[in-house]
């Protein structure tokens, strides 16, 4: 089995569930990333301590890509995984320091 490529699940997963992918575009990013009632960094916020919570490390980093564009810091990342850790169990948020740590080593990379 070829190694799957997290960089960005849902690019990857299309091919094979193309109306999955059409339900996340239309209405997740289409309508509720765009709500003004939220702004896009609190949004990031969110669904990267939802990841964490849920365990869903693999869809870690293409989010942790968006909350960086959307304004998040590496110093507000680094304070919201240790205090997940309290709640969502430090197997979690140590997982989640790992690829939020390559996420920002990237960056500073590029």
């Amino acid at each position: 089995m070829k190694p799957i490529d997290f960089t960005s699940p849902r690019a990857t997963a299309r091919h094979f569930t193309p109306k999955l992918s059409d339900f996340v575009e239309q209405p997740l990013y289409s309508e509720v990333w765009t709500d003004p009632d939220l702004a896009p960094r609190d949004r990031s916020l969110i669904t990267i301590a939802c990841l964490i919570a849920m365990n869903h490390a693999n869809e870690l980093p293409a989010h942790l890509r968006r909350g960086i564009q959307n304004g998040l810091t590496q110093a507000e990342l680094s304070a919201a995984i240790t205090h997940l850790a309290f709640y969502a169990g430090f197997p979690a948020a140590i997982t989640a320091s790992a690829y939020a740590n390559a996420v920002f080593s990237e960056n500073q990379a590029a």
